[in-house]
This record gives C-alpha cells, sequence and structure tokens, in this order.
C-alpha cells in the first residue's frame, strides 16, 4: 500500500512561532497542531493526553460490535489475539 500525503496550505509563521514557544516544541510539530486547530496549551494537552470522556464512541466505527463479538468468542475459547491496527491507527491520528 502507497501512502499519499496531503499538505495543507502553510500556517502564518508568527503563529507558528507562538504555538512553538508556548509549548517549546519544534517549528513543524507546531505547524501540524495548527493544521488540526490546535493552538493552545490546553488544547495541545487534550489532543495528546485526552480524557476518556473526550474521545469518541468506539461503536460508531463500522463493523464495531462485529469485532467486539469475536474478540468475546476468542476469549470464551482461549484462542490467540493478535493486534496488528493499533499503531497504524495511532499514526493516522498523528498525521490527519
Amino acid at each position: 500500500m502507497q501512502k499519499r500525503w496531503r499538505v495543507k496550505n502553510s500556517i502564518d509563521s508568527t503563529s507558528v512561532e507562538e504555538l512553538r514557544s508556548k509549548l517549546k516544541i519544534d517549528r513543524v510539530v507546531a505547524e501540524l497542531l495548527l493544521q488540526r486547530n490546535i493552538t493552545s496549551f490546553e488544547d495541545a494537552q487534550t489532543f495528546f493526553r485526552p480524557d476518556l470522556n473526550d474521545l469518541h464512541d468506539p461503536f460508531l466505527m463500522k463493523d464495531m460490535i462485529t469485532a467486539v463479538d469475536r474478540l468475546a468468542v476468542a476469549i470464551e475459547k482461549s484462542e490467540k489475539i493478535l493486534l496488528l491496527e493499533i499503531m497504524m491507527l495511532m499514526e493516522q491520528r498523528l498525521l490527519l
């Protein structure tokens, strides 16, 4: 599978510099956060360390009920479970 990067328009350099100095982060990270409308320390904290109440309902994802049912069967039968997509989902959250 080949990945396609979607580059958004550049952010105002003043905003980038302000966020970079507030959060003490690299310029590129500040740009990525600003592209996601993360403009303050509090926004960044919510993004990187979300409270459970801030997260979306996982059952809104397609086929989640099917996946949960399958996991329940695997647990009941003491089958081995291998999770592969966790890192990919985390990567997508950071890159979007």
